[in-house]
């Protein structure tokens, strides 16, 4: 980050659309976060790649994915890796590029910055170190998918990756159960099957979702259903490829009054085992399978059954 940065070494700052060449003004000293294209390089703003071509500092998570970015729009100006494995090492030399009155734009391999990357922790040090901190706003796979979903989008709930294992992926899926708003979730391909197999036992399989995938991308698609019909979709499917955003609708309207949500688990549970019990009453109110499960051993030990 010495003297061969882009304005240092005698590069020009300029970026260029249509064969046309389009300077970058100078930017003021900050940490810019820069939103890059999730798939289709059109995707990028103006904006976004005057900032590229104009920051003094260029930090971006894999710089070869930045650079055909960079090649796409005629940007030279040399990008520096930062990501979770060297932020200990990288961070604390941006930061003193900002205490040095430089401008440092940052851009994770697509997407928003910040959004399930580990820019965070230098926005955070930025932040607290007195430092201006300008979000360049673009593309997000998260609004995208929701946009594109069909479900409803007055409110939502962007929860980043579920954890990988089974139980600790069903607990945190039975935590966001009875939130209001839509869910939105980032997914591997390789485990979307096990995810909206768990979904569908622990949100009820009749909820609403659909995955998205390869969003903005060629071979972009979008399948919707319930969560039960998308379980058996995927159940068996080891084939999936591309990057994946699973969005869920909201849970339907739930019984407020304790008598109604009592009465229900006491009918359901003369006609079925408690286990299975619970998962209907789930499945009917939207809410969290194992709180229901634990109410109705409580009602059964009240009752002395």
């Amino acid at each position: 980050m010495g003297d061969d940065n882009n304005g240092e070494s005698g590069k020009t700052r300029s970026f260029r659309l249509f064969n046309v060449g389009v300077p970058a003004r100078p930017l003021s000293p900050a940490l810019y976060l820069v939103a890059t294209p999730i798939g289709n390089l059109g995707d990028i703003t103006l904006r976004a790649l005057e900032t590229l071509a104009g920051a003094d500092v260029l930090a971006c998570e894999d710089t070869r994915v930045t650079r055909v970015l960079l090649d796409r729009y005629g940007i030279d100006n040399r990008p520096f890796a930062y990501h979770e494995h060297n932020a200990d090492q990288v961070g604390p030399k941006l930061l003193q590029a900002l205490a040095d009155g430089r401008s440092v734009a940052l851009v994770s391999d697509a997407g928003t910055p910040l959004v399930s990357d580990p820019g965070y922790r230098l926005a955070l040090q930025a932040i607290d170190a007195g430092h201006r901190v300008v979000p360049i706003p673009g593309a997000s796979a998260p609004l995208a998918a929701l946009v594109g979903a069909g479900l409803p989008n007055d409110a939502f709930f962007f929860a980043g990756f579920l954890p990988t294992k089974d139980k600790g992926r069903r607990d945190r899926l039975a935590e966001l159960a009875a939130v209001p708003a839509t869910l939105i979730f980032f997914e591997s391909p390789h485990r979307i099957g096990a995810t909206v197999s768990a979904a569908a036992d622990v949100l009820g399989g009749e909820r609403k979702a659909a995955v998205c995938r390869e969003l903005t991308k060629t071979f972009e698609e979008f399948r919707r259903g319930s969560l039960a019909e998308l379980a058996a979709h995927y159940s068996g499917v080891d084939n999936v490829k591309g990057e994946i955003v699973l969005v869920i609708a909201p849970p339907g309207e739930k019984l407020t009054p304790e008598a109604d949500l009592e009465a229900m688990l006491v009918d359901l549970s003369k006609s079925m085992p408690t286990a299975k019990a619970a998962a209907e009453a789930a499945r009917l109110t939207g809410l969290p399978r194992k709180d229901l499960y634990q109410r109705l051993l409580d009602i059964k030990a009240r009752d002395g059954q």
